[in-house]
């Protein structure tokens, strides 16, 4: 297996850490004004108490899109969220709250989510893609009374279905029947007293969808700032000289907790990107900010990569010295792409919604496995569990678990307390995240696929991931989504549906080289017994992993 080294320059997590004495999240504490005062709000920490240490006239954020460019100082920052904030306590948001925030990726809404959680509210982010369905559902399950969004959201609101929703604000300046926000906001002072919660206090909720039901609301505390914080320094390595993206919409989880708190918390310049993708427009927002910390997902990177070195080689893009990726597992080949083309490493970090923060990563001061998600970081206990709990030996799939006493870890799952306790079945000193993996001699974890995923054929355990993986690395395969089809003999065999590179045609010479290269490489139970062609596999919307219960369906009958 190659293995890439580790950076310099970074911050020396195990020599910060490695004191005799294992790393306790308690040693966080001083980081933040309420260990001293005992007042706690998010917003604080993230604007207010850096514009207190004399830091008001840093860039906060900087807005670059196709038409319009801006930039908000921590000052601007305080100033602008201060008067939303006097806007909803006016208006009658109150501590406790669920204040919905249904907006494109632009400075207004990290504005609308500070100003919101600076009362005591707790926040809902919803994606900029949401159709109507997917935003009553939210709503509708809190019986939310708040909602801010812009004229271009409101068709896809569904108020008369939304009996609760008894307040829409709007970022217009005018817009007739709704409350404007900004204009209002314009005539109320830029001083704002904060409510003070406490630590266990909510300060978001985001739906996290399942292979079955409507989505659950999973919500947060304010307690979250301790890991994401301590996050930001250790894993996405933030030091107050970077200029940082974070290429999600708040409205998924990894927008709201690495692209709006925990670079805030870090006291960083934080890159909004309001245009659509296209790897020119990405390039040239890195070439114009000059980004130095980046965090994206897989399918991005793929999307760069096809798009070719001709594109990138246009661009300056000598300020980058720190990638991360999330959200779905990293193909071993995009990591090598990175290398020979940044001269970079992509960084892996696994975490989930209910987990509030990254639980394991690839550390800049760590060597890289690649396709391994990386090890626990420090204050963090992960193993691979069986059927009753037990932990596996080296090297065998199982269930991933992790010691369940990290600081953001989530408050609850709303209205569904038998949902969460479905996440500690073996009682509450374990998580069970759902994903099969495995773990080698040095503690590093490779996932294997969703536990529902696991494929059960004649007896041998298979995880999807790996052989998904393996096909990536075949010069023929694009995309590939590996699922167990029911087979009367086996139980399962192994079906791959692949997407083909634009040099390649479907053959069943090529098929056949395709089931012969897994074999080679993994195993021959791992080889796929059929592989079908496909134009396109199934994604997610938001972040783009391919739905293996799609492919599954195709295939829900014996054969």
């Amino acid at each position: 297996m190659s293995i890439l080294p580790p950076l310099h320059g970074t911050y020396n997590v195990e020599k910060e850490w490695h004191e005799g004495e294992p790393f306790r999240w308690e040693r966080v504490h001083p980081e933040f004004t309420w260990y001293e005062t005992g007042k706690v709000n998010m917003t604080y920490e993230c604007v207010d108490r850096h514009v207190n240490d004399g830091k008001g006239e840093k860039t906060a954020l900087w807005y670059i899109s196709d038409a319009k460019e801006e930039t908000w100082t921590y000052r601007e920052l305080q100033s602008e969220v201060n008067a939303w904030a006097n806007v909803l306590r006016k208006r009658g948001v109150q501590k406790g709250d669920f204040v919905f925030i249904f907006l494109p990726k632009h400075p207004y809404c990290h504005i609308a989510m500070l100003a919101a959680v600076k009362i005591g509210a707790a926040v809902g982010p919803l994606f900029e893609a949401f159709m109507e369905e997917a935003v009553k559902d939210r709503i509708y399950d809190c019986d939310g009374e708040y909602l801010i969004t812009s004229e271009e959201f409101l068709e896809r609101v569904p108020e008369k279905e939304l009996p609760s929703l008894k307040t829409v604000f709007v970022t217009d300046k005018h817009v007739d029947g709704y409350i404007s926000i900004t204009s209002e906001a314009e005539e109320e002072s830029t001083e704002s007293e904060t409510e003070w919660v406490d630590l266990d206090d909510g300060v978001n909720i985001h739906y996290t969808s399942g292979s079955t039901g409507k989505p659950k609301g999973i919500i947060h505390a304010h307690r979250v700032m301790i890991q994401q914080y301590q996050t930001g320094r250790w894993v996405l390595d933030l030091k107050e000289t970077d200029v940082y993206w974070c290429t999600a919409h708040p409205g998924w989880v990894t927008g709201t907790v690495y692209g709006v708190f925990a670079p805030l918390l870090n006291g960083v310049t934080t890159v909004i990107h309001g245009g659509r993708f296209s790897a020119e427009a990405w390039y040239e927002v890195m070439e114009k900010a000059k980004v130095s910390v980046w965090y994206s997902a897989p399918t991005a990177f793929r999307m760069l990569k096809a798009a070719g070195e001709n594109t990138r080689k246009r661009y300056d893009l000598s300020s980058l010295r720190h990638i991360l990726s999330v959200g779905e597992p990293l193909n071993p080949e995009v990591i090598h792409w990175a290398f020979e083309v940044f001269g970079l490493r992509i960084h892996d970090t696994w975490w989930m919604t209910e987990t509030g923060a990254q639980l394991i990563a690839n550390l800049p001061t760590r060597d890289i496995k690649p396709g391994s998600m990386g090890r626990p970081i420090p204050g963090v206990q992960a193993a691979v569990l069986d059927e009753e709990g037990k932990e596996v030996a080296t090297g065998e799939l199982g269930h991933l678990a992790i010691r369940a006493d990290w600081p953001a870890l989530m408050k609850e799952v709303w209205k569904n307390e038998e949902k969460y306790r479905s996440y500690f079945p073996y009682g509450k000193e374990w998580y069970l995240a759902g994903d099969l993996a495995t773990m080698d001699e040095d503690g590093y974890i490779f996932f294997q696929g969703r536990s529902d995923d696991m494929i059960n054929s004649s007896g041998e355990r298979i995880g999807p991931f790996e052989v998904e993986s393996k096909l990536l690395e075949h010069g023929a395969v694009q995309e590939a989504g590996v699922v167990g089809k029911p087979d009367e003999i086996r139980g399962e065999i192994v079906k791959a549906f692949i997407t083909l590179n634009n040099t390649y045609e479907e053959s069943a010479y090529l098929l056949e080289e395709l089931r012969s290269f897994v074999k080679r490489g993994l195993a021959a139970h791992a080889a796929p017994r059929e592989i079908e062609v496909l134009d396109e596999l199934p994604k997610t919307q938001i972040s783009g992993k391919i739905l293996r219960r799609k492919l599954k369906e195709r295939d829900s009958t014996p054969g």
